[in-house]
């Protein structure tokens, strides 16, 4: 008789886990460009080592990004990106955690192209901001899912410091580009 009570606990202990188990889909190879338009020189870096989780059911999304990772056209400005600005080596680093907000009616979950708000916490730097953007969103017939927004983030937000002499070659606000292609895990 305590055999089957054991069995019976275990099993209504772990069931719940597997009602609220929901989809989730994933990928490695994210791309995230940034761009930095300024009088002087414009800069661009990109990166396809882009680690996220999506749960369309709930909207729930995560981000994660190696600083390193980014690569730039001439290696002194990776360099000085890396090293002098982004102190790569204390904060490796840059994450975001939110929600997608799908508009009335929208089930995230079906077919479809879909606009979408993004909410949540941009961690870059070691610092903590707010991030609310639109992106948009399409769940392909086979069930692949890719996700796509721009938005900016200004360095001073995060704690970057631009000293004065190259501040004419880095643009105030940096345009940030993410795409992404998630397979279900």
């Amino acid at each position: 008789m305590k055999t089957n009570q054991l069995i019976l606990l275990f099993a209504l202990a772990i069931l719940p886990s597997f009602v609220h188990a929901q989809d989730k889909f994933g990928t490695r190879d994210g791309i995230i460009t940034f761009f930095s338009h300024a009088p002087l020189e414009d800069i661009t870096a990109v990166t396809h080592r882009v680690a996220s989780v999506l749960v369309p059911a709930t909207g729930e999304i995560q981000f994660s990004v190696l600083i390193k990772s980014f690569e730039f056209e001439k290696a002194l400005m990776q360099e000085h990106f890396n090293e002098n600005y982004m102190e790569s080596s204390t904060y490796p680093k840059a994450l975001f955690k939110g929600h997608l907000v799908p508009k009335d009616g929208d089930d995230l979950t079906k077919t479809g192209t879909y606009e979408v708000g993004v909410e949540g916490t941009l961690t870059i730097h070691g610092v903590e901001k707010p991030l609310s953007t639109k992106a948009e969103l399409v769940v392909a017939p086979n069930g692949s899912i890719t996700a796509g927004c721009e938005f900016h983030v200004k360095p001073e937000d995060h704690d970057i410091e631009v000293p004065g002499v190259v501040r004419a070659k880095i643009a105030e606000s940096i345009k940030i580009s993410v795409d992404c292609k998630y397979a279900k895990l």
